[in-house]
């Protein structure tokens, strides 16, 4: 899969290793469902921490930290837009 940074840059998740995909699996699943980026940053810092089943912390890779950071993007964007109605 990829995921779109910018419109020069994307990054695909086949080069991320199990742990990274499964903690991304999880905050594109919050990122439609927080309802404040403070909740969806907890909720970052606790699948970073825990890791895949338990299994101990993860370091964010560069293009990790770029695909969370995109989603933050997206976040916010949903939460003006619902904002709004």
């Amino acid at each position: 899969m990829f995921i779109k940074i910018s419109n020069d840059k994307k990054i695909d998740t086949d080069s991320f290793n199990s742990e990274e995909r499964h903690v991304l699996q999880k905050l594109i699943g919050w990122k439609s469902l927080v309802n404040s980026m403070a909740e969806f940053q907890r909720k970052k810092e606790s699948a970073l921490f825990t890791g895949w089943n338990n299994s101990g912390p993860i370091h964010a890779t560069e293009n990790l930290t770029l695909v969370i950071e995109q989603l933050e993007k997206e976040l916010l964007a949903r939460l003006e837009n619902d904002g709004e109605h």
